[in-house]
């Protein structure tokens, strides 16, 4: 991305600042700052009456080219691309599918930028979890994530909307899971299965609900929907662990934040998908 950047020399508001020396419009800035656009000392700053400090760097960073694909880039550098994944689009191909995957509109969509582009699978979320997904641009940094995961990783954040309202503020979840011939996870005991642990706490209440921000120890497979299902707390639209749902909808599980140090620069990332608003998703039975 294109960026304009300025060294601030006196106290300031941060959007009276942009006003004055970027020469958009009070409307556009107010985008800019809404969209992460701008960045205050290297991090994004979404308020607009944030104070500015001498010495302070102020960037504004263009708005991208449209990508031409069904979901948004959130991150892209000359190693990584990570997206905020459809709901219902799988990660890479299962089965008889082979092209409307993420994996391969990525992939389409490198390539047509560099014929010679390459794109490998770093992690996966289930078909029907939306959120960060991420890809590498060459085999070393794949490797690289994938061999170093637990260590390089520091938050596997989700929203989730789950059954019944929960009584605690916040909880772990610790079990061992395992999973039948058929791919069905449940939870069985240390001898057979693989720890699996899961930390939540209560963002908001309603009736006969309850969204949740959760954070993963582990990454097991339908780790989040078994266990929550295991303490009769299911995720909404779950067809595979919530049989007796009484709603027709989505999976409501979003992976809303990935945050990890780059193998190569030993730097934090920090990646964030705004999470969907489930209940506009909810049809009744």
């Amino acid at each position: 991305m294109a960026r304009s950047e300025w060294e601030v020399r006196k106290e300031n508001q941060l959007f009276d600042f942009l006003v004055q020396y970027s020469g958009k419009n009070k409307k556009i800035i107010k985008a800019d700052l809404a969209a992460g656009l701008v960045l205050v000392n290297d991090k994004p700053q979404r308020k607009a009456n944030t104070v500015l400090q001498s010495g302070d760097i102020v960037r504004l960073l263009e708005k991208p080219a449209s990508s031409g694909l069904p979901f948004e880039i959130l991150y892209e550098d000359e190693d990584l691309l990570a997206i905020n994944k459809p709901s219902g689009l799988l990660s890479i191909s299962a089965g008889l599918e082979k092209e409307k995957t993420a994996y391969h509109m990525v992939r389409a969509y490198l390539r047509n930028k560099n014929p010679q582009a390459m794109v490998f699978v770093v992690h996966r979320l289930d078909r029907d979890t939306s959120g960060v997904l991420l890809f590498a641009k060459n085999e070393t940094i794949k490797m690289k994530l994938q061999e170093n995961w637990n260590s390089l990783v520091k938050e596997r954040g989700y929203i989730a909307l789950a059954e019944g309202v929960f009584v605690k503020d916040q909880g772990t979840l610790k079990n061992y899971l395992s999973e039948t011939k058929t791919q069905q996870v449940y939870i069985s005991n240390e001898k057979s299965g693989k720890l699996a642990i899961t930390h939540y706490r209560v963002l908001k209440r309603y009736k006969a609900h309850t969204l949740l921000e959760i954070f993963l120890d582990t990454g097991r497979k339908n780790q989040i929907r078994v266990q929550l299902a295991g303490i009769s707390h299911p995720l909404v639209g779950d067809s595979k662990y919530n049989l007796m749902s009484r709603y027709r909808c989505r999976l409501c599980l979003h992976a809303h934040r990935l945050s990890f140090l780059d193998p190569r620069s030993h730097q934090l990332l920090k990646i964030e998908a705004d999470a969907p608003d489930f209940y506009g998703y909810i049809v009744r039975k």
